[in-house]
């Protein structure tokens, strides 16, 4: 045993306390975190505009501070970048995590410096829990790999700004970043096929014992890992691999090629990371449901879904949500979100302590890749391209394809064409440029080779029709979903209509 994991197993037993102790009520964590933001937000032109005083009642918070989008809350992004001081949160962000918006474009979410440690504790924490779950230490002795995006950050209105995983690799502590791979200069390529061979190139010959991202981006560096070396398993060439650590989209599409690639089923952690806040992590190996962190910065507010889009819907506490019902995530943070929809769907499975699942999003969408590619973004490129080249549709949906018979995985979009395009080609290319244009995170995956570009396969006249009859729901109120995170619908509409996947 080395030292840094001689002297990790009392950290871990002594925050595993610490978070078993607020665990214990979460309710009463929540109302501190109450109390605190509406203190801090009672100096701010958003809470002086809103009423906010800092003692103001939950009841009465929520009737001043409505559920917001981004959209709503852009203009006060907006003075931020103008160079305005003490508008969502007192002073100025630290940092603005570029992401995807959804009718919004890009979108700049503000980290804080209350904020930031969060992001940090959370990564830090899920560790530490499994230490003093499983008195497993030695991976901190060996190497490990964070993949993740570029550390190069630029500047909006003089804030740093950049992808969250390239912002967060700034704050990893000393204790770490002397074990981390890959080097900084690696790390900061764009293209992810230069990267990822890169990557394998430094780690071939050290002692890896945590690896953690994306799984299918992970599954990409273990496939060029095994291809330099000429082996079958990651085992082979990392034989104290032992922890895998994830999140982001769902890992059951890739959980069995990536344990077979690795050669044996190893320990993993799922965490549940966002640029507004580090929500939650699984704190148990026997558990798969994630511990909601609920003194993290963050007070949280649960709409369900089967109410979320009436006008003024339910909103409930921690104290106030039930077992096995779907929540709409509405957070209010240190960061200066107020209100903010995040747009995922969780369900508790426990209360005593506080345990979710995440069950989806508001609206349709795909992540197989980290893409959060959503419905609105599908039908605006759609309808771009068809008025381009007067084509017009029946139906549609898109699905990923995850693990193709050959080359990069990507999005098929199965179309039923009312007047089909003229060349196919050149109109799939069309409609790929457009959602390059549409999602920044689609684009990047395209670009760094992640992803190849979308594939149209035209489905027979009627096909559509075939698959609502063949589930029950032809007419009335029943529609196509626009897209999906699997295969599932894509397979039964290929069934319906006696076509092969």
């Amino acid at each position: 045993m080395g030292l840094k994991s001689w002297l990790a197993k009392p950290l871990a037993r002594s925050v595993r306390r610490s978070i078993s102790a607020w665990a214990a009520d979460g309710a009463k964590a929540q109302d501190n975190q109450f109390r605190y933001l509406v203190h801090n937000l009672a100096r701010t032109a958003f809470g002086k505009a809103h009423g906010i005083r800092p003692n103001i009642s939950r009841d009465e918070f929520r009737k001043q501070i409505p559920i917001a989008d981004y959209e709503a809350l852009r203009p006060w992004i907006e003075r931020i970048i103008a160079g305005e001081r003490d508008v969502l949160w007192p002073g100025r962000p630290k940092y603005f995590a570029k992401t995807s918006g959804t009718t919004s474009g890009v979108k700049f979410i503000p980290i804080t410096a209350a904020s930031m440690p969060h992001h940090i504790a959370g990564a830090r924490n899920a560790l530490l829990c499994y230490i003093a779950e499983t008195g497993k230490a030695d991976f901190v002795d060996g190497k490990l790999i964070f993949l993740s995006g570029s550390p190069v950050l630029h500047k909006e209105g003089g804030i740093l700004t950049g992808r969250l995983s390239g912002i967060v690799n700034h704050h990893i502590p000393g204790y770490l970043r002397r074990s981390q791979m890959p080097t900084y200069d690696t790390n900061c390529i764009e293209d992810w096929e230069v990267k990822v061979n890169r990557i394998a190139d430094e780690t071939l010959d050290q002692r890896m014992t945590l690896i953690s991202g994306i799984p299918p981006w992970v599954q990409m560096y273990f496939d060029t890992v095994l291809e330099k070396k000429g082996v079958s398993t990651v085992k082979e060439v990392f034989p104290d691999f032992n922890l895998f650590v994830y999140g982001g989209v769902n890992f059951e599409p890739y959980r069995k090629k990536l344990f077979d690639t690795i050669g044996e089923r190893i320990d993993s952690i799922e965490t549940y990371p966002a640029s507004e806040g580090f929500i939650a992590f699984q704190d148990r190996q026997s558990d798969p449901s994630l511990l909601m962190l609920l003194n993290s910065g963050i007070y949280y507010e649960f709409v369900p879904v089967s109410e979320y889009h009436q006008p003024n819907p339910p909103r409930f506490g921690i104290d106030e949500v039930e077992v096995g019902v779907n929540y709409a995530v509405i957070m209010h943070t240190n960061a200066g979100l107020w209100g903010y929809s995040i747009g995922d769907t969780v369900r508790f499975v426990s209360k005593n302590p506080y345990k979710i699942l995440v069950t989806g999003r508001i609206k349709h969408f795909i992540s197989a890749f980290g893409e959060h590619v959503i419905g609105e973004e599908v039908e605006r490129a759609m309808a771009a391209v068809c008025a381009q080249f007067g084509v017009s549709t029946v139906e549609y949906t898109v699905a990923p394809v995850v693990a193709p018979a050959s080359g990069l995985p990507y999005h098929e979009w199965l179309v039923e064409f009312d007047r089909r395009p003229v060349d196919m080609g050149v109109f799939s290319a069309a409609l790929d440029q457009a959602m390059q244009e549409q999602n920044i995170y689609y684009r990047d995956l395209i670009s760094g080779s992640v992803l190849q570009s979308l594939q149209v396969r035209e489905m027979p006249q009627g096909s559509f029709i075939a698959y609502m009859r063949s589930i029950g729901k032809l007419g009335g109120q029943n529609k196509v979903p626009r897209l999906s995170n699997d295969r599932e619908l894509a397979g039964k509409l290929f069934e319906a209509n006696g076509l092969k996947d």
